[in-house]
């Protein structure tokens, strides 16, 4: 415990006081001089923001180890009403947990199992996005979560923002031709209408291309928010069953565990 420097904890829905970070270093005896933050209600993708919150904190303070918890408490905030949209937070949601130690000592590297290289966050700040998954008292006033239907449609907006910033970084140099070959092409297109040149009308405006991120990642671990949302993220990169299968078990085995499954 005394050599922990940064201590990162997440709980989309469940904020005590004491706090979850204070309740931990009580229980562990964590150093004085420890730096915790705590975060809450920024739901499944709140172990991300965590790890690149650590991965800042170790950037700005060479040779320290932070630890991030990621878990999700449903018990306190269990729904008990009749509203369709919220009785599916008890069937889809599951309470779960997950602990990460990341270093930026160079000793660690030797043993450590990965290499943090790249962290993107995109944030969609439009009222669809803001409530597609709202926590609000239902018509009896009993509290629950409500899940938008457009959230599956949301989720794939947020998940293209972050792919535009990734690709750069993974792709190869061919895929990403292929994707300003294309880019360039709509632009003429579009371009050659507005200006009614005369073969516009014989011009179809090409259809955005979606490169194969397979061809620069090998493992796909896709949150597993539910099956809708899971086979969205495989239509959309034309992944594999077998690339969707771990992530499909996961969510046939422990359900939606937020962001502990992340």
């Amino acid at each position: 415990p005394e050599q922990i420097d940064f201590l990162i904890i997440n709980c989309s829905l469940f904020s005590p006081t004491p706090s979850l970070c204070a309740m931990v270093c009580n229980e562990f005896c964590l150093r004085e001089d420890i730096r915790s933050y705590n975060l809450g209600g920024m739901g499944c993708s709140a172990n991300g923001i965590s790890v690149d919150l650590a991965k800042q904190l170790l950037q700005n303070q060479p040779g320290s180890r932070a630890l991030v918890i990621s878990t999700e408490n449903l018990t306190q905030n269990l729904y008990t009403g009749n509203h369709k949209g919220m009785l599916l937070q008890n069937t889809l949601f599951r309470c779960g947990g997950c602990a990460l130690l990341l270093s930026s000592r160079w000793a660690d590297s030797v043993r450590a199992k990965y290499k943090l290289l790249y962290t993107f966050r995109a944030q969609v700040s439009e009222d669809n996005s803001y409530g597609c998954v709202h926590q609000q008292p239902d018509e009896e006033g009993n509290v629950g979560v409500s899940l938008s239907k457009d959230i599956v449609n949301v989720a794939g907006r947020a998940m293209k923002r972050n792919f535009i910033q990734l690709g750069p970084y993974v792709l190869p140099l061919r895929e990403q031709a292929k994707v300003l070959v294309n880019r360039v092409a709509i632009k003429l297109a579009q371009w050659a209408k507005r200006r009614g040149m005369p073969f516009a009308k014989q011009l179809s405006i090409p259809a955005g291309y979606t490169p194969n991120f397979s061809k620069g990642i090998d493992h796909f671990c896709i949150h597993a928010g539910g099956r809708a949302v899971i086979e969205g993220v495989q239509k959309n990169l034309g992944l594999t069953e077998l690339q969707v299968k771990p992530s499909m078990q996961t969510l046939h085995d422990f359900g939606n565990t937020s962001s502990s499954s992340i």
